[in-house]
C-alpha cells in the first residue's frame, strides 16, 4: 500500500498484485496439473491391479507345471515301464484284461 497526501487529504492507493488474466491462467494451470496427476495415479493403480492378476495366473500355471513335471520325473525314474503303460491304458483308454470284469455305474449321467 502506498500513502499519498495531497490537497490536504490523505488517501491510500492500492497496488495491483496482478491482472485477472494472470490469476485465471495460474488457476487453470494448477487445476490442469491436479487433474493430470489424479488421472495418472488412477491409471497406474489400474495397471498394477492388472499386472497382479497376470502374476497370480502365472503363479497358478507355474504350480500346475511343477506338479506335471514331478509326475513326469516319477515316470522316468520308474524301473518298470510296464506298470506305467498299464495304468495309462486302464485310466485313459478304459482297457481291461480279458479275464477282468468291470462294472460301470450308468445311473448317473
Amino acid at each position: 500500500m502506498e500513502y499519498n497526501v495531497g490537497n490536504g487529504r490523505a488517501y491510500i492507493k492500492k497496488q495491483k498484485n496482478g491482472s485477472f488474466g494472470r490469476k485465471l491462467f495460474t488457476f487453470v494451470a494448477v487445476g490442469a496439473v491436479l487433474v493430470y496427476c489424479a488421472y495418472s495415479i488412477s491409471s497406474d493403480k489400474k495397471d498394477v491391479a492388472e499386472k497382479q492378476a497376470v502374476l497370480a495366473a502365472l503363479e497358478e500355471e507355474k504350480e500346475a507345471l511343477t506338479a506335471e513335471n514331478a509326475s513326469y520325473a516319477s515316470i522316468l525314474s520308474e524301473d518298470d515301464e510296464r506298470a506305467y503303460m498299464e495304468r495309462i491304458a486302464i485310466e485313459l483308454y478304459g482297457y481291461a484284461y480279458p479275464s477282468e470284469r468291470r462294472f460301470y455305474d450308468t445311473t448317473r449321467s
